[in-house]
């Protein structure tokens, strides 16, 4: 009886130990080093040295759908819709073509959100902190089909009125002006 006893117990313990890799889940990705973001300025002046020369060029959240939701929702919670409307661009330049005034590597898109940009486009890094922004920015590259198609953001599908964003072509730009 105890030699039963001992065995179910070596048993158990090793099941346990073995599924817990299989459970194991990961919903949160470690956002790129922010240090490699591509300061632009507007003067020659910056505090704290010389900025970065190489913007980050890949960011992990793309490829997560999970962080592509949460980049959605902050789209919304942030009122990015007051200025860029739903990407297609209102008082703000649109998000949904393929010319992009500061650029539309990950790191430049980050930097925009971080640092704002002149007429218009406040800095939110008070307001966020850097995996938001990076989650933030993996969705509005999706907007214009820079990201991959295989991890989608969440939606509602039985209001569905387009493709995923990240299902989407990259489109030329209809109206593309030049900041003033």
């Amino acid at each position: 009886m105890l030699r039963l006893s001992a065995c179910l117990l070596i048993l158990a313990s090793v099941t346990l130990v073995a599924s817990c890799k299989r459970e194991e889940r990961t919903f949160r990705v470690e956002p790129p080093y922010v240090s490699g973001v591509e300061k632009i300025s507007v003067t020659n002046l910056f505090a704290g040295g010389a900025p970065a020369t190489q913007p980050a060029t890949s960011n992990e959240y793309e490829e997560n759908a999970y962080a592509l939701t949460e980049g959605k929702r902050l789209y919304g919670f942030m009122n990015c819709n007051g200025c860029h409307a739903n990407g297609g661009g209102g008082m703000g330049p649109a998000l949904m073509d393929d010319k992009w005034i500061y650029g539309d590597q990950p790191g430049q898109v980050f930097a925009s959100i971080i640092q704002g940009r002149p007429n218009g486009m406040p800095s939110f890094a008070t307001k966020l902190p850097d995996h938001q922004a990076w989650q933030l920015a993996a969705y509005v590259r999706s907007m214009s089909g820079l990201v991959k198609s295989d991890a989608a953001p969440g939606r509602s599908d039985h209001m569905q009125s387009r493709k995923a964003e990240n299902s989407t072509e990259p489109e030329s730009p209809k109206q593309s002006r030049p900041p003033q």
